[in-house]
């Protein structure tokens, strides 16, 4: 669900409908909104909680069933890399509202905030007959290649389970900073409708 869906306090309703019982009205309606709002991002909060334990319990199960495979000192960190590269990146936005999106990319991948610029500098340098080719960085390695070339399916299935609850935690995270902003608008239209009250009685 996009944010645009939330309204703001001041975008909800004009200042010359704070007076008397229509103002209340659409107040009300407003607030009315912001709690089924909040109470569906809740809902899809805790469904993603549970799916994002879900993940991490079959991931350790998974890791368990590996290390009975192939032995508990062979899936440890005696084989992890001396130089470790991310497999991923974290990334985050802030939209003109305020809120912020929590996004998952690959290592390799480059966001469009990186893409753009360097393009554009390629094209000023004097001399160029065409625009050359972006240096490609290589890709990180497989970190399952530490545990050897064949690697049973469980540790591949462990590797699976914890690169979804990774994406599942960002999403999480996105949702959290929702709520926490649907809760300060929805406290802000409160107050207003607390000042109308006594005009409207």
């Amino acid at each position: 669900m996009a944010s645009d869906d939330w309204v703001t306090c001041e975008e909800s309703v004009s200042p010359s409908q704070y007076r008397g019982p229509m103002a209340a009205r659409g107040l009300r309606a407003q607030v009315d909104s912001l709690l089924l709002q909040l109470l569906r991002d809740l809902e899809e909060l805790e469904a993603k909680r549970a799916a994002l334990n879900a993940r991490v319990e079959e991931g350790w199960f998974s890791l368990s069933k590996a290390r009975y495979a192939m032995g508990a000192k062979s899936v440890g960190p005696l084989q992890y890399a001396s130089r470790m590269e991310p497999q991923v990146c974290v990334y985050t936005s802030e939209a003109q509202d305020g809120l912020q999106k929590v996004w998952v990319v690959r290592a390799s991948a480059q966001t469009p905030e990186e893409v753009g610029p360097r393009e554009a500098a390629l094209r000023r340098r004097k001399g160029l007959s065409r625009t050359p080719e972006p240096e490609s960085s290589p890709a990180p390695r497989d970190p399952l290649n530490w545990f050897g070339i064949l690697v049973p399916h469980s540790l591949r299935h462990a590797q699976a389970s914890f690169r979804e609850g990774l994406q599942l935690a960002a999403d999480m995270a996105s949702l959290q900073i929702r709520i926490d902003w649907g809760r300060g608008q929805l406290r802000g239209l409160q107050g207003k409708l607390k000042q109308l009250e006594p005009e409207s009685a």
